[in-house]
């Protein structure tokens, strides 16, 4: 019989696919000797099973749950249900990577109307035990009943009022009854029964709201983001409960063995005393540093300093703990990997090789490359930050600068962030509000602290985040607030710094980042150890210098169109293409030609004899010209047209699928004179070059949308003819390479033929998975939304690469085209060469390089020495 339901004892520390990492962590501080309260893992094989079984759990899986409950109670010498030495759970889950706030939690498990009594008299504490029965009560009805918890916060906030206090703490006994009563009568009015009296019925029901909680919306969208499969699925973990809400002598926090923002060698945590877990997350009462609970209880203190630095040295990282003291004792609920900004992730890593406890591979594999998008974006300008005016000051949660109109609700936040730079503004966030902090520049709270839920989620995301803004007070109608003595609306723009915690009025102008410090050190230790160059996309020389900057080795993709639209150059695009005939066609060109050469000129120099790939003319014609008829008239007055001769051309230029129309190579193949004058430029540009700064420049020439060889053939005699008449006329020897991108699928099936002719292949994924899907990327946003939320698909084919369709053709491609021709260059151009997981894809397939957005470039070289420390290979 198959095993669904382990003992923590029983489990296996290192099997995070089977115990999820929650579950894994707490079987190993059971191994370890760590005071942690016993209980069991139902694991990831039974979420499958119960999905397969349509959202049920069978009675092999129920049974299995009995028996470790009863095992439970026997170790703790506590029975469930029973009034007179209750046992009461926690009902946690756990995937096998931390999601943190995405899934469910129910704390207090197994309290009914007589188990509360029973409860009160054991602990001689009525107050403790009506506060677990109206927290447990509020818990189950809104994550196994799924109903509106607000309705319940208005009770809570309706009788704090009535008596006058203003925290959870200051209620009595007697008001805690109220309540119950109160939540009792709600849960029947919302579900017309009763609220559950049978222990082992909650028990079920709450496993399956975690099982189900894994496919909620806002786990949902955090998986798509952190690219965590859907089929993983989620452990649950029940835990025999240990209570922080019991007195003065009771208390619960969280805390990180480093600091979890700077990365900092120092304790970093948040505790409340009189409270349970979810209270210090939640954010709903602002709690102390983990430094004052040494003068309230320094032998506790002394014991948790001693177990976290167990728990660093054992895991060989940063942990990220939570733990409960009740009545004086300490126990440890959680371990693990904990969240970390960008710049702490690089300091803990380079800080844990310096002390001896890791190596330098190990450090490049823990870093997340995604994270390191966070510190290449501009920081605020020290100078205008001394100009700018301080309004308030609160937690720095998580570093970055953000400036923005201020949005109240997430969904305005990710409406508005269509049109320009936001702020979410909120009282505190919740894990529903995932996709607004997403579309934000920064999240500013007013309650909660540096491990609520606002600043553990835009760690992850690498998303500036200031937390526990207290000053700030909000209008009764939630649509303004005053900070700083000025009252702000949404719409109006402020600007924060997370690093700092200062809020400022307005928006404040920022500087580009540098690689220096940890950041230059990891990129050290990647570029030793990975096998792929890392090349940039950049179209003129101001991106090819950040680029360099960042470590790029060449540019793999150089757009020649986007010259062509600057406002000096796109009036002579236009002659070109309403010209009639050859001649005026050539005329058009001989102007465009030395704009042309000055931007190839300024590429070159600023690559200083790198690789530099220019792709040739791509997109269709029609694109270059106006569309509207005020638009076209204005044209036509200026090329001394007629309005209707200038229309008719426009119209004559039409497509119905421009994507596959006359573009790329097709239209050197119409208009050879195009790639004429693009080759003449390239070859000027270089042989300047070579002259003025005295080192070799070796271009390579790429004729996009090949789809034959016979094609490809026809275009490279053209660039070729016109390449070596260029080096006769100016007596120069240079070499050059003529290649083609790979983007239609055809091309990659007959690659053996084309790399007859084509010295060196590049992948266009974009529009090779265009062609191979049939989605065109404009449209296919329409319904992709569908199929995430239908799990037809479970990322974008256009930001992660489909290893199995696009990656196959990439796979044949390379095997074909080094058939023909061994020593053929090898690389991929489309936005996939900035994504860690094609990366290490192209890797494996063994191109010899990517290319992607300067901005992307060290994500790629960290990528790609992850991706060599995995799979070993040599630099080709």
């Amino acid at each position: 019989m198959k095993k669904y339901v382990y003992l923590f004892k029983e489990s296996d520390g290192k099997n995070k696919a089977l115990f999820g990492g929650k579950g894994a962590n707490l079987a190993e501080m059971t191994r370890i000797g760590l005071p942690v309260p016993q209980g069991f893992t139902i694991t990831t094989e039974a979420c499958t099973k119960y999905y397969e079984d349509g959202k049920m759990i069978n009675d092999q899986i129920i049974a299995q749950i009995e028996t470790k409950l009863a095992q439970i109670e026997k170790i703790t010498g506590k029975k469930f249900g029973d009034p007179t030495n209750p046992l009461l759970v926690s009902v946690r889950s756990g995937a096998r990577v931390s999601m943190p706030g995405m899934m469910d939690t129910i704390l207090n498990l197994g309290l009914n109307d007589e188990v509360v009594k029973g409860l009160a008299s054991l602990t001689n504490n009525e107050r403790f035990a009506y506060d677990s029965y109206r927290r447990f009560i509020q818990m189950f009805s809104d994550v196994v009943m799924q109903q509106d918890k607000s309705k319940y916060e208005r009770i809570l906030d309706e009788i704090k009022e009535k008596k006058g206090v203003k925290f959870d703490k200051d209620l009595t006994a007697d008001d805690l009854k109220e309540i119950v009563e109160l939540f009792k009568k709600l849960y029947k009015e919302s579900q017309k029964v009763e609220f559950p009296q049978e222990p082992k019925t909650q028990l079920i029901e709450a496993v399956k709201a975690v099982f189900r909680s894994w496919d909620n919306e806002r786990a949902n969208v955090y998986r798509r983001m952190h690219d965590i499969p859907y089929n993983w699925g989620t452990a649950v973990n029940v835990q025999s409960m240990v209570f922080g809400n019991m007195g003065d002598d009771s208390g619960t926090g969280v805390a990180f063995t480093r600091n979890p923002s700077t990365g900092d060698n120092a304790l970093y945590g948040e505790y409340l005393m009189n409270a349970q877990g979810e209270d210090v997350v939640a954010g709903i009462r602002t709690p102390q540093p983990i430094a004052q609970l040494e003068k309230q209880n320094a032998e506790v203190y002394a014991q948790f300093v001693a177990i976290s630095q167990k728990l660093e040295r054992h895991y060989k990282d940063m942990q990220d703990m939570e733990f409960t003291i009740e009545k004086g004792k300490l126990y440890m609920l959680q371990t693990r990997n904990g969240k970390r900004t960008a710049k702490a992730a690089l300091k803990i890593a380079v800080d844990l090789v310096k002390e001896g406890m890791i190596d330098e591979k190990t450090a490049l594999s823990m870093i997340d490359p995604k994270q390191l998008d966070a510190l290449l974006h501009p920081t605020f300008d020290d100078a205008a930050i001394k100009k700018a005016t301080v309004i308030g000051e609160a937690l720095p949660a998580s570093p970055g600068a953000a400036s923005g109109k201020i949005c109240f609700t997430a969904e305005k936040a990710k409406e508005e962030a269509k049109n320009g730079k936001v702020v979410l503004v909120r009282l505190e966030t919740s894990p529903e509000d995932i996709e607004g902090m997403a579309a934000s520049q920064g999240v500013l709270t007013a309650r909660g602290g540096m491990t609520s839920h606002a600043a553990v989620v835009a760690r992850g995301m690498g998303t500036c985040c200031v937390a526990g803004c207290s000053s700030i007070k909000f209008a009764d109608d939630g649509k303004s607030f005053t900070l700083g003595g000025k009252t702000y609306k949404e719409g109006d723009v402020i600007s924060f710094d997370g690093s700092t915690g200062k809020i400022y009025d307005g928006a404040i102008e920022t500087v580009e980042a540098k690689i220096s410090g940890e950041f230059a050190t990891i990129m050290e230790w990647a570029d030793k150890y990975r096998a792929l160059q890392i090349r940039t996309n950049a179209d003129n020389p101001r991106d090819t210098a950040v680029a360099f900057s960042f470590g790029a080795e060449g540019v793999g993709l150089c757009r020649t169109e986007h010259m062509f639209f600057e406002a000096d150059r796109i009036p002579e695009v236009r002659k070109m293409i309403v010209a009639t005939n050859t001649e005026d066609r050539k005329k058009a060109l001989s102007k465009l030609l030395p704009m042309q050469q000055k931007d190839f000129k300024g590429i070159f120099k600023a690559m200083k004899g790198r690789p530099v790939t220019i792709r040739f003319l791509d997109p269709p014609l029609h694109e270059f010209l106006p569309h509207e008829d005020e638009e076209i008239k204005a044209l036509a007055k200026d090329l001394k047209l007629t309005f209707e001769e200038l229309k008719a051309t426009v119209d004559s230029l039409h497509e119905f699928n421009p994507m596959m129309g006359h573009r790329g190579l097709r239209l050197a193949v119409t208009y050879p004179e195009i790639a004429e004058m693009q080759t003449e430029a390239v070859m000027k540009a270089a042989i300047e070059v070579k002259k003025e700064e005295g080192f070799d420049v070796i271009p390579e020439i790429m004729i996009p949308l090949t789809c034959d060889s016979v094609e490809f053939k026809y275009v490279k005699d053209i660039v070729t003819a016109t390449a070596d008449r260029v080096l006769a006329e100016n007596k120069t020897e240079m070499k050059y390479k003529v290649g083609t991108m790979i983007e239609i699928p055809r091309a990659a099936i007959t690659a053996d033929q084309i790399a007859k002719y084509a010295e060196f292949f590049s992948f266009g994924t974009n529009d090779l998975t265009q062609m191979t899907y049939g989605f065109s990327r404009d449209d296919a946003g329409k319904f992709l939304d569908e199929y995430y939320s239908k799990k037809v698909f479970e990322s974008d084919p256009f930001a992660r690469l489909d290893q199995n369709g696009v990656g196959k053709l990439v796979r044949i491609a390379t095997e074909l085209g080094r058939s023909t021709r061994p020593d053929i260059k090898l690389g991929i151009c489309g936005e996939h060469g900035g994504d860690p997981s094609s990366v290490e894809f192209c890797h494996r397939v063994g191109l010899n390089y990517v290319s992607c957005s300067p901005y992307r470039v060290p994500i790629a070289r960290l990528a790609a020495a992850q991706a060599a420390i995995k799979y070993p290979r040599k630099r080709k």
